[in-house]
């Protein structure tokens, strides 16, 4: 669509009651982020009250319709996700306006491919807007969902703001209360600055002035949006929001419970004693004892814990309603009748949403026959989803399993996947850092997390490199690997799927969105790319990759070199402009200062590399890191090298355990203690 252009939803798919709105956008050096914010406003182009803006402090709306879904992983970037169920909009609501904000500093003009995309409940794309003419601005309205009638229609807006947030949420209505920027004040301090924050609404909506405008002038006819006539009522009290601002904490949701990162002392007399579980595991004996009791576990908690049960299904497609999960249900095809391992059923205003659920476990591969089954049964008894759910991770462009949709039939049904170590993922996001309900809800979730971590449950996530791993692994050891072998893309698969697990666990840790960086332009084949890094593979021996965690300027760089049977993670410092070097030098060794001994550091100067060594040499003499011949300091290079473990088995007891073990010790001993090199402002004494 182009800018302004409208169309009606309706039109579209005869299942336009809920849609699933994306925001995308990509970007060459794998920096950059927004923050989705969705506001309802009424005839008069304004919230009505604080619960119509929803944004990462504010992800849901109580009555369902309005859902903040959460970003995903692209093969060039990141989506952004917004569950809308239009059924559920109150009736004073006019229009859904969908934006997104930077921070920090950042503009859009810095992003690539910024797109929105509505697409119906099943999935099945609607229509899409990109912009082309992104520059300065730090906000854009995207575009908008509104009534027209007795039916919603979609507006692609494209308006930008230069003032950011502030900017956009003044002109409907909200007020933007700044937070403290200084992280280093005392308590004392933090307090005095929360008692005298004020509301600005007239300085925050003259910023917003100097912008490019008012997203919703346009008024009257289809094309320009709803009309208001006459005078206008007197405007509602305006809400008050927190502000963006540099170096924000993780996202926490107000008023929840989260249970402690430490546990209490435990109170047993030595450590055979074992703590009672809800979902106790010692029993399990065959792989189908792991199944079904790791499906029934699940699927109860998703039903009990609504927090839960809706983050995992929303990204299906599922509507926000009552929940009911069953297991072992029987379901007739031909003359023996299927029993998939679980049916979710989600009811929201009279209607059904169903999904038939097969699970594996224990590195167990899912069987393109058994789903292709369920997704026949699912099309004949019009349920909509088939939802596969095993230790693999799904990557683009991989299909987990092969199966044909008859184009003939009218319903159509969605294949998704999950990965155990996603559920475990979401699963502490919610109890760490996010929080849920209420207290009884946190301890099931923690019950869960204990039952998917045992040894015995065979829910540990990815753990199986594939058959290709040895032969590839001993072919590059002789050097004689062939630079075109098919086995190579295997293993570059298996590699993927690593770092996207490594991602999940690091992030639900950090209470953060670690992502992967794919330095590639949107669009780009991601077999072909696969293809390319297979023939770096079979050339070099190395096997790379980059992650990001959100809220850092930070990329970590994972290499696993198959011919020295080392992993090496490292991250690349850039050193203040206009300081001294000796000075800069000093301060990252204090940064440092509890980090690993054998931390490599190395100077970074233009045209090459400077001088390096450990960290455990460099403290008492940090001028050896000083480049030769006055050359200009550009950066310093940090990097922990790890073996791979001696065992060549595709367990996690090998191979992937030494990379999960490498990221989280670089992180936890290197990453998480680096800060800013600026030298701090005025002199002591």
């Amino acid at each position: 669509m182009s800018k302004g252009a409208n169309v009606s939803l309706t039109e579209l798919s005869e299942d336009a009651g809920a849609v699933v709105v994306s925001l995308s956008w990509s970007s060459v050096s794998g920096a950059g982020d927004a923050d989705v914010s969705v506001l309802l406003v009424d005839a008069n182009g304004k919230v009505r009250s604080e619960n119509d803006f929803y944004f990462y402090n504010n992800p849901a709306a109580a009555d369902g319709s309005v859902q903040l879904l959460g970003k995903t992983p692209t093969d060039s970037g990141e989506e952004d996700r917004i569950g809308v169920d239009l059924t559920a909009v109150p009736e004073g609501v006019e229009r859904i306006v969908v934006a997104a904000s930077q921070y920090g500093g950042a503009r859009f003009g810095d992003l690539d491919d910024l797109r929105m995309t509505v697409a119906d409940r099943s999935g099945e794309p609607l229509v899409g807007f990109s912009i082309h003419d992104a520059g300065v601005e730090t906000a854009f309205i995207f575009g908008e969902l509104y009534r027209r009638g007795e039916e919603w229609k979609f507006r692609a807006v494209g308006q930008g703001y230069e003032t950011g947030l502030a900017g956009l949420a003044t002109d409907f209505g909200i007020a933007v209360l700044e937070d403290a920027e200084d992280t280093e004040a005392t308590e004392e301090t933090a307090e005095a600055d929360k008692a005298t924050a004020v509301e600005e609404p007239g300085a925050v909506g003259q910023a917003a002035a100097a912008g490019t405008g008012q997203a919703g002038a346009e008024a009257g006819s289809d094309a320009g949006g709803p009309a208001g006539s006459g005078a206008p009522p007197a405007p509602p009290e305006p809400v008050a929001v927190p502000a963006q601002a540099r170096g924000r904490g993780p996202r926490t949701t107000k008023k929840k419970v989260t249970l402690p990162k430490v546990a209490r002392a435990s109170l047993a007399e030595n450590d055979s004693w074992h703590q009672a579980r809800l979902f106790p595991v010692p029993t399990l004996k065959s792989d189908k004892e792991r199944e079904v009791r790791a499906t029934s576990v699940l699927l109860s908690v998703m039903a009990q814990v609504p927090e839960f049960g809706r983050r995992l299904t929303a990204a299906f497609g599922a509507p926000a309603g009552r929940m009911q999960t069953f297991t072992e249900v029987s379901l007739p095809h031909g003359e023996t009748p299927r029993r998939p391992d679980g049916v979710i059923r989600v009811e929201r205003a009279g209607k059904l949403w169903t999904a038939l659920v097969e699970t594996k476990t224990n590195g167990n591969p899912l069987k393109a026959e058994q789903v292709q089954q369920y997704m026949d049964i699912a099309a004949r008894r019009g349920y909509e989803a088939v939802i596969t759910l095993s230790n693999d991770v799904a990557l683009e462009g991989a299909p987990m399993v092969d199966v044909k949709v008859d184009g003939r039939r009218k319903h159509k049904v969605s294949l998704w996947h999950l990965s155990w170590a996603e559920v475990a993922h979401q699963a502490q996001m919610l109890i760490r850092h996010e929080g849920v309900g209420n207290a009884a809800h946190a301890w099931l979730l923690q019950e869960l997390l204990e039952y998917l971590r045992h040894e015995q449950s065979g829910c540990h996530g990815f753990q199986n490199m594939g058959a290709a791993w040895v032969p590839v692994r001993k072919g590059i050891e002789d050097e004689t690997l062939a630079f075109d072998d098919p086995r190579a893309v295997e293993v570059v698969e298996s590699w993927e799927r690593l770092i996207r697990q490594v991602c999940l666990r690091l992030g639900g840790e950090l209470g953060q969105r670690a992502l992967p960086v794919q330095r590639v332009r949107r669009g780009s084949d991601p077999r072909a790319r696969r293809t390319a890094a297979a023939g770096n593979l079979c050339r070099d021996g190395r096997l790379t990759a980059e992650l990001r965690v959100d809220g850092t300027s930070s990329v970590i760089a994972v290499t696993a070199d198959l011919r020295t049977g080392k992993v090496r993670t490292c991250v690349d410092v850039p050193a203040p402009a206009g300081s001294y070097p000796l000075t800069t030098v000093k301060r990252l060794v204090r940064l440092l200062a509890e980090a690993p001994a054998d931390l490599h550091v190395e100077s970074l100067v233009e045209g090459g590399n400077g001088p390096r060594g450990t960290l455990e040499r460099l403290r008492p003499e940090p001028g050896d890191l000083l480049p030769r011949g006055g050359a200009a300091l550009a950066g310093f290079r940090l990097s922990l090298i790890k073996g791979m473990g001696n065992t060549r088995g595709n367990t996690e007891s090998g191979f992937i355990r030494s990379v999960d073990d490498a990221v989280d010790r670089f992180h936890q001993g290197v990453v998480a203690h680096l800060g800013p090199l600026e030298a701090r402002a005025g002199r002591r004494g």
